[in-house]
């Protein structure tokens, strides 16, 4: 019986020979098809070496890379001018003293422009963490419509209607809960939300701005020229606040020092009159205030117009961005790949990203890697074809031994090409087991064959 199967294998493997049953692994060699092979060895050199290739990876649109925002809101029209000052005989004029506002801190408010500061020195806090870089060219941020400032990296900080120490906590508390702790301090650099009108007889009319210290009306008139009538006992100043008209007789200011430091507030409008008639100047303030009424309204239409034509500069954004991926996705824009070989986890082709420049390691480890079971680790090849037409399609079998995990490294410094084979060889044992594989069931069959 032993004589019989010791026949029986030297008969099939005559056979088999005699078919040419053989299993042949795929592997690197130096000549393919008449084009030379140039097998190099990577290193830290090699590796810049292949990196000189010529590529620019392809771009996305232009349409991923727009923003929808953007615009400018119409501005207000010009305050209007000063009522008609006729001559008149002079008549008693009334003193009604304003009531004094309340004292209180400086609140933030819209319009208002904020920095951040070190409490160091004069280095702003762009220089520490970078936060200033959307508002770099302002050297600050302006406090919104809806009360908030958008800082990048932190977003929106509603910081309206708060004291400066408010607000500083405010964002002390968002800076921490983004993971940045920096010494700083908030400063007010404009002062936009406050206002006082300074209209009449006087130098030039003015729209002064309330700072963190209340202006009083003695330097109001100052700031807007100071006071210009040729006789004082017919004139008067006259403040409206909250739609009441109060007046001072322009003698009784200049001998009381205790009027010319009354304190205003936000939304008085002062008026130096020549005039003695409260119905004309009451007209006037109520002038300006249809004014301030007509400005409010036109600022809201041109911020619903703003936001409609955001909408539909987003909407044609993204319908251009899906049209785009939607031929990607029916492969009708053409795309650069490199193609895996050998003892990859999955044979395919990959395609190199837009706009950046893909590694062996990217693309290797993107999917799956390879079977360290039955790839062999230390001939990892990149196999790149020459673009010169002179050399006839020679090939460059870029050799990466990862037999040494450290040598791994150069793959993640590796740069891809377009048309780049990544091939794995397998292993000896490999290559024996599948010959084997093959041969066994040829065996049994020839075996059972003789048997019968």
């Amino acid at each position: 019986m032993i004589r019989l199967w010791k026949t029986l294998v030297l008969g099939t493997c005559l056979v088999t020979a005699g078919c040419g049953v053989t299993y042949t692994s795929p592997t690197v060699k130096s000549q393919s098809a008449g084009a030379e092979v140039r097998v190099v060895d990577l290193d830290a050199q090699t590796v810049l070496v292949a990196n000189r290739a010529p590529y620019t990876p392809k771009a996305l649109p232009a349409a991923f890379f727009q923003q929808a925002g953007g615009g400018q809101l119409r501005g207000a029209g010009a305050l209007p001018e000063a009522p008609y000052v006729p001559n008149e005989t002079r008549k008693p004029l009334e003193l009604r003293i304003p009531p004094a506002p309340p004292v209180e801190a400086y609140r933030i408010g819209v319009s208002d422009v904020l920095l951040l500061a070190t409490k160091s020195g004069g280095t702003t806090i762009e220089e520490l963490s970078g936060l200033l870089t959307a508002q770099n060219k302002r050297q600050g941020y302006t406090v919104r419509d809806d009360g908030s400032i958008s800082i990048p990296d932190l977003g929106q900080v509603m910081v309206a209607g708060l004291t400066l120490e408010e607000a500083e906590a405010r964002v002390f508390q968002a800076l921490v809960e983004n993971g940045i702790d920096p010494a700083f301090s908030l400063e007010v650099t404009e002062f936009n939300s406050k206002r006082v009108v300074v209209g009449g007889a006087v130098g030039s009319a003015k729209i002064l701005p309330l700072t963190l210290n209340q202006i009083d009306l003695s330097e109001a008139l100052t700031a807007s020229g100071g006071v210009q009538v040729k006789n004082e006992e017919f004139a008067s100043v006259r403040i409206y606040r909250d739609g009441t008209l109060y007046q001072i007789p322009l003698e009784t200011f200049f001998a009381r020092p205790d009027l010319q430091k009354l304190k205003l507030q936000d939304g008085d409008a002062v008026y130096v009159d020549t005039n003695y008639d409260l119905d004309q100047a009451l007209a006037f303030y109520n002038s300006q205030v249809e004014v301030i009424q007509m400005r409010q309204q036109a600022r809201s239409n041109a911020l619903n117009e703003l936001q409609a034509e955001i909408s539909i500069r987003s909407a044609a954004l993204n319908e251009q961005r899906t049209n785009f991926q939607s031929r990607l996705d029916l492969g009708a824009e053409k795309r650069d790949y490199v193609y895996l070989a050998g003892e990859v986890s999955n044979q395919s082709r990959v395609a190199l990203p837009f706009g950046q420049q893909a590694t062996l390691a990217d693309v290797l480890y993107e999917k799956g890697g390879f079977n360290v079971t039955t790839g062999d680790p230390s001939d990892i090849y990149v196999l790149r074809p020459s673009s010169n037409p002179a050399e006839f399609g020679a090939v460059t079998a870029w050799h990466l031994d990862a037999g040494n995990a450290i040598n791994l490294t150069l793959a993640t410094r590796f740069e891809m090409r377009p048309n780049d084979i990544i091939f794995i060889e397998e292993q000896p044992i490999t290559s024996w087991n599948r010959a084997m594989q093959q041969f066994f069931p040829v065996l049994i069959n020839t075996a059972q064959q003789a048997v019968q």
